[in-house]
């Protein structure tokens, strides 16, 4: 099975550059990499990283931490979703 873990942060003004290496920093310190990864970024300085694994739903799977204080605009949004199936 397929797991999706995306992690959405909104950084404050003019922190976009920062939270955005910040991310790919933590992606490379988890203890075991993805199957696959995407890191993207928003003209609002919004980030959000998507990572695959191959495990079951309920897995406990390593994310992406809280960001350094003062680079955040709100709490980080998380989401998890399981493959469906493919059409």
């Amino acid at each position: 099975m397929t797991v999706a873990l995306m992690w959405e942060a909104r950084a404050l003004p003019g922190k976009g550059p920062d939270l955005l290496a910040w991310a790919e920093e933590r992606l490379r310190e988890l203890p075991a990499p993805p199957v696959r990864r995407e890191v993207l970024r928003a003209p609002q300085d919004r980030v959000l990283v998507i990572t695959w694994w191959d495990a079951p739903y309920d897995a406990d799977l390593p994310e992406l931490p809280e960001p350094d204080a003062g680079t955040t605009a709100r709490p980080v949004h998380r989401w998890r979703f399981e493959s469906v199936g493919g059409a």
